[in-house]
């Protein structure tokens, strides 16, 4: 079985609670992703902003200073990097998330950051080794040890 970290984007895209919120829209929509952890300068994770987050600024945006604290999601769903994918998996069909975070050790450092898509893809690739293999289902191959 696959393991979280086998999985999981490293390289990820954090902003910090004081960026602006038109900064962080910025990011989401140049990078092509759904949402955005949120660390502190430690790399420890304090929210998500995700783009249903963002939606709020059809709300009275008038009232507010426009910093990614103002809207990001605190109450975070994240798993460690030794948790199992299969929990990971749950998570997301269950509560609809499109990401979640990856933390590691007591600090809850922020490792990395699994996706629908990054398990699609992995799906994907072990479809592929399938269908390359030279037998189908219930179908004897008779493998040839040389002597």
């Amino acid at each position: 079985m696959f393991k979280i970290e086998d999985i999981m984007t490293k390289d990820v895209i954090t902003v910090n609670k004081e960026t602006t919120i038109q900064e962080a829209i910025r990011i989401i929509v140049k990078n092509n992703i759904t949402g955005l952890p949120v660390v502190n300068n430690k790399m420890q994770l304090v929210g998500i902003l995700s783009e249903k987050d963002v939606l709020s600024l059809l709300y009275n945006l008038g009232t507010r200073t426009g910093r990614v604290e103002e809207f990001m999601t605190r109450a975070v769903v994240s798993f460690d990097i030794e948790d199992s994918l299969v929990d990971v998996c749950d998570c997301l069909v269950k509560h609809n998330f499109r990401r979640v975070p990856i933390v590691a050790g007591p600090k809850k450092k922020l490792v990395g950051i699994i996706t629908r898509k990054n398990i699609v893809q992995r799906i994907s690739e072990c479809q592929n080794f399938f269908r390359d293999t030279p037998h189908k289902k219930d179908e004897h191959v008779d493998v040839k040890v040389p002597v």
